[in-house]
């Protein structure tokens, strides 16, 4: 009982001592005005060096992402006919809840790139 009571000291002082220590040794930075404006090789920029990000973009991103993943779990499925019912039940409720979720990206316009 005492080897887990000190295992749970241990991980709780290190990450604390971690945290103290870069307090206290980080260096206080000044923000200085010409080292943060962009630069373009001693000239004033053209453009702005800040440009809008597209959410929608990012949005459609995500959703790419999420699918692709749900994808990857569900391609051994087709080779695996010898699994229990009840599993197989649970396969097929994760596509219904996969089409589900498409359908609703579908009707609010998340799939759409205007």
């Amino acid at each position: 009982m005492t080897s887990i009571t000190l295992a749970m000291c241990t991980a709780a002082i290190f990450p604390i001592a971690i945290i103290v220590a870069t307090f206290l040794l980080n260096k206080k930075m000044n923000t200085n005005f010409e080292k943060s404006t962009p630069f373009e090789c001693g000239f004033d920029p053209h453009n702005s060096a800040r440009i809008p990000f597209s959410l929608r973009f990012f949005i459609l991103a995500v959703l790419f992402l999420v699918f692709d993943i749900e994808i990857a779990l569900l391609m051994p499925v087709p080779s695996i006919s010898f699994l229990s019912t009840s599993v197989k039940m649970v396969l097929i409720g994760f596509c219904v809840i996969l089409i589900l979720g498409l359908y609703h990206e579908w009707n609010e316009g998340s799939l759409e790139w205007k």
